[in-house]
């Protein structure tokens, strides 16, 4: 294999004197699909070889251009073996998650939310993302939970009146501090959750049923990272030209921002460009067209799926117990801690903490069979 610029090129074992008899061209041949998404074969060689179609064991070059190729399938070890895991195993997931974290408001669920989508967050992509996301969140964390009490006035317990004549009650304080930590770990799990469902398994689960939508899904998540990637790349660029948007008078940098957005919007009317000639060539809209997906639902994924029903049905009994209600206005009502909702809280928890297990698991898989 060999790569050339971000192509993946594969050879044979014949020689290039086999293929080429008369001296190796001085472009060589590569067959591929020029800046697309796929498996193809066009030749780029002006010299072609005599008798390249003789037998299957003559030199040829499959290149792949610019094919973002799953590295959990490539490597021995992913970083994060849930993401390996069948995608709807992985909707099923997050769908859960996010549901409950939205819905539960008890203090209890709230708290083991925010910590489990922090964990999960860290084990995937390290304590320094993480550190980085929160410089983000906190912030708007500490504003949802201020502006509630500023404007909600609700509760019968009142600490003090406000300037505006208002009173200032623990119960919209509580509600504020409640909202913010929801804000949080929903905002944490939904950066997990884009992290392990690409664009390929949205277009898996979806592509049949509502292609439409599936499709502008994918080319939306897709579109984002491509766009911050070619930002990034453009700005290093113009910074070695010596058009650094951070140096210089006001009217100089925004003069280089706007050179920077200039690129960047042609960039993406091109790229849009390319994408629909590279949709149309391979009969989007078409009846009858198949797709080709590397998915498959094994054993681990089944056993996954039925730890994720098992703690999702001890949840839902204890929710119907109303063990996980929880009510603000116009007093606190509910219960904290009980041994129902031990079990209950125990059960959410280990829920949550899948992903983690699963990872722990692999990883202690290879441990025992690294020497083997």
């Amino acid at each position: 294999m060999h790569l050339i610029g971000n192509a993946c090129v594969y050879t044979s074992s014949a020689s290039f004197a086999d293929t080429f008899p008369n001296g190796v061209p001085e472009q060589p041949a590569v067959w591929g699909v020029n800046r697309g998404e796929g498996f193809g074969l066009s030749c780029h060689s002006e010299a072609k070889p005599k008798n390249l179609l003789r037998s299957a064991h003559h030199n040829f070059q499959l290149s792949v251009l610019n094919t973002q190729l799953p590295t959990e399938r490539l490597t021995m070890k992913s970083k994060d073996t849930f993401s390996t895991c069948h995608p709807l195993v992985n909707l099923i997931y997050f769908a859960m998650v996010i549901g409950f974290s939205m819905f539960f408001m008890h203090p209890v669920s709230l708290v083991i939310s925010l910590v489990c989508a922090f964990v999960y967050a860290a084990n995937m992509n390290g304590g320094k993302s993480l550190a980085r996301s929160l410089m983000f969140m906190i912030p708007m964390m500490v504003m949802a939970a201020l502006l509630n009490p500023v404007f909600n006035h609700e509760g019968a317990t009142i600490l003090l009146y406000l300037p505006t004549g208002n009173p200032l009650t623990l119960e919209s304080i509580a509600f504020g501090m409640a909202s913010a930590i929801m804000l949080g770990s929903v905002m944490t799990w939904f950066t997990c959750f884009t992290e392990v469902m690409t664009a390929d398994k949205f277009v898996y689960l979806f592509g049949r049923v509502i292609p439409s939508l599936s499709l502008i899904l994918s080319m939306t998540l897709r579109f984002v990272p491509r766009f911050k990637a070619q930002m990034k790349l453009v700005s290093d660029s113009q910074r070695c030209v010596g058009r650094d948007v951070s140096d210089g008078s006001v009217v100089s940098r925004i003069r280089k921002a706007v050179t920077i957005i200039s690129i960047m919007v042609t960039w993406s009317l091109e790229n849009a460009l390319e994408t629909a000639d590279s949709m149309k060539s391979r009969g989007y809209g078409l009846d009858g067209r198949t797709a080709f997906s590397i998915y498959k639902f094994d054993k681990r994924d089944g056993k996954v799926t039925l730890w994720l029903a098992l703690m999702c049905i001890i949840i839902l009994a204890g929710a119907f117990l109303g063990i996980t209600s929880w009510e603000y206005y116009p007093t606190f009502t509910g219960e904290i801690i009980s041994p129902l909702g031990a079990i209950c809280y125990i059960a959410y928890t280990m829920l949550c903490l899948t992903p983690v297990f699963v990872n722990k698991l692999e990883e202690r898989y290879w441990k025992e069979h690294e020497n083997e």
